[in-house]
């Protein structure tokens, strides 16, 4: 078995066994190009691991659970968090391992060094995975090369190198790594080069930074841009960084360190260097035989090449040179994963900044009352505001879906250090959070319980009864929807009047007082003992990183919360352009859109065709007369004789087990009309419709993974929860018997 191949060994026929990074390095290597020298860790290695310990198997089965193509990325981010605990939990046989470290141990024995993976997938045309697998810089001695050989191997099954290799139609179950085990060259200046520039073929682009490259690659430290003629090498421009912060080796890894005032004052490369750079890409151009993307360091006076990968997304005017480039989701793909200095800039951006300015923008529109505008002043309202959501709808986007990574990386950190046989145990750490949801969830307990406890009251509400004004319930009801009037879901306000609310707080006073859940753990003690784990210097980051993940977790709560008041304040605005409308022959004016209601409003005479265009819960599909069956191949339809699938599969996202009617959830109405014990199906749980949770005996979404909303408010609950069903609310109806295994992620539909 061809194990571990050296530089100077590999050739052309040995792409399949050392992947796209090596072959090219050991190419350039040949050619004269300085780069650090190392060995290869053959694919055949991968292989034999993974069929050896049974990895294999128990891969295909997690691939198996649902097809990539119906999976979301938070399932697929879900997804590979477990096959990465199946890789931190599975020792390298001693077979194995003897085979690697007679070589590793004698090459590298002594020296820092860097671990890089090479797939044979990565770096052909269309097709460079940057960023999308894992490298790691200033690893010591056998026993971390050997730990972060199996890191490399595992993100090949990373959410960002899976959702790739599905946009590019591989066959996912055939991939396997090979890893570069490499002398780690640790320069005073680093960046990368690109021989054509993305933006243009007739120009090449070099960025620059002190110290590692890392710091650059995952975004934490703005480089020095230089954009250069490419026949000529002549600068065109140059964009300078602001210069604080350099990425260094340090005691278990790298850190961020403040740099020398000399070093904030200038530029990393001058003119001369910059033109070495420069050559070197061109130089490797010519011999890989294609525009090459390269990182690169300087040792003293020394350039060494790090990497080189082809171009893949080159733009001519309004022509891209590539297929891929047309479609090309990579930069989205990388801002789902987001180091630690980048998250720590996200979290004080997000709390200091932009939640409290989406928060003021609500407080502020909701001064102004739509009803006391004219005409020409509610079509400017409703304009506004439609910019004004539309803003905070790309923020969400740009900062606020990224920064969810938070909770992600504080489980990447926990699970690498506790190795836990259960994936999602770091999640016991980051529940105590306040969240919005919850605490109104608190307010509308006690409502039912003051309904609980008088029965007069209880008897005056079921009658349809007004309940008096002056009383301490009509009071903090008031109260109540006063501060949460401005909830939305799916583009309806819940709290328009307070019939149906009232019908829920009689629905929750039918339940027993709720007890204090038992057995949840003392998440105090969890922290402390994770916090205690890391040596003296790193417990700051401990400590950091949880914090990071604590918010991030409440985030994915409140974010939505407080953009829904944005919402709300457009919807009252729209509400108010459908009264003055009042009704049009043949046309449903609730249906209309906002941009619908401002064109009717500016020209009555005009009465557009409707669409109906605002986003709503997944409707039950219509097939052959029979509604809530969709036509997928789970469901069989022959004359009047239906066959339905009994078990439908999701992802595992809170454990338990529960049995109960399902409630469907396919409009807002839906919600006031749950009942106790009943079974919560839908599409996915919005935090704003969180207040039923609950009434409910389990959880049921379509969408969804152990992060997303639902799953967070089951687990405060301890309820039972299955996410990522495909067609569930389609396959399943109101009222039919579901029986939920959080455990296994199956849904029963029957006795």
């Amino acid at each position: 078995m061809n194990a571990i191949l050296a530089f100077d060994r590999i050739e052309d026929r040995h792409r399949h066994l050392v992947g796209g990074k090596a072959l090219a390095l050991a190419t350039l290597m040949r050619s004269g190009i300085a780069v650090p020298d190392g060995l290869c860790v053959a694919t055949t290695v991968y292989e034999d691991f993974i069929r050896t310990t049974g990895l294999d198997t128990r891969i295909g089965l997690e691939l198996g659970r649902l097809p990539l193509a119906e999976m979301r990325w938070e399932e697929i981010w879900d997804m590979a968090l477990r096959i990465r605990n199946l890789f931190l939990n599975t020792a390298i046989p001693d077979r194995l391992k003897e085979t690697l470290a007679a070589k590793l141990d004698k090459r590298f024995s002594g020296h820092a060094v860097a671990v890089r993976s090479s797939s044979p997938q990565e770096d052909r045309a269309g097709t460079s995975f940057a960023g999308l697998h894992e490298s790691y810089i200033n690893i010591h001695g056998l026993d971390a090369i050997l730990e972060h050989i199996r890191l490399v191997w595992a993100s090949l099954w990373s959410d960002g190198a899976l959702l790739y290799r599905k946009e590019l139609g591989m066959d996912i179950r055939k991939s396997v790594m090979a890893v570069i085990v490499q002398e780690l060259v640790a320069g005073e200046r680093s960046g990368v080069a690109f021989s054509m520039s993305p933006d243009g073929a007739d120009r090449a682009v070099v960025e620059s930074v002190y110290g590692l490259n890392q710091g650059l690659v995952d975004g934490t430290i703005a480089p020095d841009r230089w954009t250069l003629d490419r026949r000529t090498g002549k600068i065109i421009s140059h964009t300078p960084a602001v210069r604080k912060q350099a990425l260094r080796p340090a005691e278990g890894g790298v850190a961020s360190m403040p740099l020398e005032a000399a070093e904030q004052s200038a530029p990393p490369l001058d003119e001369r260097d910059l033109d070495r750079v420069f050559r070197m890409a061109m130089t490797l151009e010519r011999i890989l035989d294609r525009p090459q993307d390269l990182e690169w360091t300087f040792r003293g006076d020394s350039l060494f090449l790090l990497q080189s990968r082809p171009v893949t997304t080159v733009r001519t005017g309004a022509t891209d040179v590539t297929p891929w480039a047309r479609g090309d989701k990579r930069p989205w793909y990388l801002s789902l994963k987001r180091s630690f200095d980048n998250l720590k800039v996200l979290h004080r951006r997000i709390e200091d900044e932009l939640l409290p300015r989406m928060a003021a923008e609500a407080r502020a529109l909701a001064e102004i009352d739509p009803a006391g505008l004219s005409d020409a002043r509610l079509i400017e309202a409703i304009e506004m505001r439609m910019r004004i959501h539309q803003y905070w709808v790309g923020v969400y986007w740009r900062d606020f879906i990224p920064f969810a990574h938070g909770a992600r990386l504080f489980g990447q950190v926990y699970n690498d250090l506790v190795k836990p046989e259960d994936p999602y145990s770091f999640t016991a750490l980051l529940g105590e959070t306040r969240m919005t949801g919850m605490e109104r969830n608190h307010e509308l307990q006690a409502l039912a319980g003051m309904i609980r406890n008088d029965s007069c009251l209880r008897e005056q509400l079921r009658s349809g009864g007004r309940e008096d004004p002056e009383g301490a319930f009509s009071t903090h009801l008031t109260a109540f929807l006063d501060h949460y009037e401005d909830l939305t879901f799916k583009a309806v306000r819940f709290f328009k009047n307070r019939k149906g609310l009232v019908r829920l707080l009689l629905e929750m006073a039918t339940q027993a007082v709720p007890e204090t859940m038992t057995g949840k753990p003392d998440v105090s003690s969890l922290a402390a003992e994770f916090i205690s784990r890391f040596p003296q210097d790193r417990r700051e980051f401990a400590r950091k990183i949880l914090e990071i993940g604590r918010s991030s977790y409440q985030l994915r709560d409140n974010d939505n919360i407080v953009l829904a008041r944005i919402e709300a304040q457009l919807l009252k605005a729209v509400d108010e352009g459908k009264r003055r409308i009042g009704v049009l022959d043949g046309v449903d004016v609730e249906a209309l859109s906002p941009r619908q209601v401002v064109k009717i409003l500016s020209d009555p005479a005009v009465i557009p065709e409707i669409v109906k265009d605002r986003e709503t819960v997944d409707e039950p599909v219509q097939h052959q007369g029979r509604p809530g069956l969709a036509p997928k191949a789970a469901v069989t339809a022959v004359g009047e004789f239906v066959m339905r699938a009994r078990q439908i599969i999701g992802q595992p996202a809170g454990p338990g087990l529960a049995v109960g009617p399902a409630r469907v959830i396919v409009a807002v109405e839906d919600l006031f009309l749950f009942k106790s014990g009943e079974i919560l199906v839908c599409d996915s749980i919005d935090p704003n419709m969180t207040f039923v949770v609950p009434l409910a005996a389990a959880i049921v979404e379509r969408r969804g993974g152990m992060l997303v909303h639902g799953a967070i408010v089951a687990r405060e609950y301890g309820l039972p929860c299955v996410t990522g069903v495909a067609d569930a609310t389609t396959m399943i109806q109101t009222g039919d018997r579901l029986t939920v295994d959080g455990y296994l992620g199956i849904v029963t539909i029957g006795d």
